[in-house]
């Protein structure tokens, strides 16, 4: 009998030993091909966004992270990732965000590459329309949450203010309740008391959770775009000027903007706004308000990030479509109200490289869609943006202030 129990359950047996030998052991790979990291880097996958093997190697090779939310997925022949391929920059844009991703999503998913980035260059789009009044959406927060990344944070975390805060808010977003040593551990840092006992399980549970990344981080991309990045290059002439891509921007959007009088794509209107849906959106968001939120001390969890790690970052505060906006009654004042609180508590504490964009909501051709910047959008992001990756800029200094973490601000107006 036992002889046969050794026949069935030993192979078993072993099997676990080995897979639990490879999810344990220190594993040594080899860097991922460089056609894999071409098609990660403009994947907009979760599987990028929520590792570490893909981002890590990226930041070893010329990769700049492009930090931003749904517009980075409008893949034109204007979009950064389209411009860097094409004219062979001496940087590439690796797309970190999509639908759904903030503040509290980036401050978490870079955790594990702010040893690589000190005193490099990045550059983030931050949307006036993640600072709602209730901020990030549990739900999307669930989809793009972590568990490694917040492990790599959990075990480095101090009795701050900002870890306090950062702490506090994680334990309101019910994804972080599902791994009870990641909640214990965030228990302790809201407290600010030390990790304890949970630290070495902490640290073996990350150690797994690594392992897995680094053996199948490459697997199943959601989407590849390459295709997308390849078809928009070719409508670009082998050199341009500004003047010259802003031209071409604006007789290519001409022929896909022909459906709608609010100058939008055609192929967006047709699967989202067509067929009477557009009637029903009519004065619909007369009520909407981004000028209080605790979106504004998310944001500050990063910025404070950036400085004690001195990274330079290219901020890039988009428009709403003047049309669109005008239609569903969106208020124009109030939006302006909320990117001068972005761009106070940017620049009082240093971060001195805004592109505001806000104001051109208005030009033809300048956004995608009803929110999004497109054709002539991307040029101006362009002219911005390549300066600051390939010249050298001033060392920044920066200076935190933690009254931004406060309750008054996030609803200061």
């Amino acid at each position: 009998m036992k002889k046969r129990l050794w026949t069935v359950l030993g192979p078993v047996l072993a099997a676990g030993l080995i897979v639990a030998g490879i999810l344990f052991a220190p594993l040594h790979l080899g860097p991922l091909q460089k056609g894999t990291m071409r098609s990660a880097a403009v994947s907009l996958s979760p599987n990028v966004l929520l590792g570490t093997r893909i981002k890590r190697q990226a930041l070893t090779e010329n990769y700049v992270p492009f930090v931003g939310s749904s517009e980075l997925s409008r893949l034109d022949p204007f979009h950064p990732s389209v411009l860097a391929r094409k004219y062979d920059r001496p940087y590439q844009p690796l797309l970190l965000g999509n639908a759904g991703t903030q503040s509290l999503t980036h401050f978490i998913n870079l955790q594990s590459t702010m040893h690589q980035l000190a005193g490099r260059k990045m550059v983030m789009i931050v949307s006036p329309q993640w600072f709602t009044p209730h901020g990030q959406r549990p739900d999307a927060f669930a989809f793009y949450y972590s568990p490694l990344e917040i492990s790599d944070w959990l075990l480095q975390a101090k009795d701050t203010m900002a870890d306090r805060y950062a702490a506090r808010r994680l334990l309101q977003m019910p994804a972080t309740h599902s791994n009870v040593l990641i909640h214990n551990a965030l228990l302790n840092v809201a407290a600010g008391q030390p990790l304890g006992k949970t630290r070495n399980l902490l640290d073996a549970q990350r150690r797994v959770l690594q392992n897995e990344d680094d053996l199948f981080c490459h697997v199943n991309l959601v989407r590849t775009n390459t295709h997308k990045v390849n078809a928009a290059a070719k409508w670009l002439p082998d050199q341009a000027s500004d003047t010259e891509l802003n031209d071409l921007a604006g007789r290519i959007a001409a022929r896909k903007t022909t459906n709608n009088k609010f100058g939008i794509d055609n192929r967006f209107f047709s699967d989202r706004l067509s067929h009477g849906r557009v009637r029903h959106l009519r004065n619909k968001q007369r009520n909407f308000d981004y000028r209080q939120s605790p979106e504004y001390s998310d944001f500050e969890l990063l910025l404070d990030m950036f400085a004690r790690n001195h990274v330079d970052v290219q901020f890039i505060i988009p428009p709403v479509n003047s049309r669109w906006a005008k239609y569903t009654g969106l208020s124009e004042s109030m939006y302006q109200e909320s990117v001068t609180k972005i761009q106070t508590q940017l620049a009082s504490q240093g971060f001195n490289h805004v592109l505001n964009l806000s104001h051109d909501g208005n030009k033809p051709y300048f956004m995608q869609d009803t929110i999004h910047l497109g054709w002539r959008g991307w040029v101006a992001v362009d002219r911005a943006v390549k300066p600051f990756l390939e010249n050298k800029q001033p060392k920044p200094h920066y200076t935190i202030d933690k009254d931004y973490y406060t309750k008054s601000w996030q609803k200061f107006e």
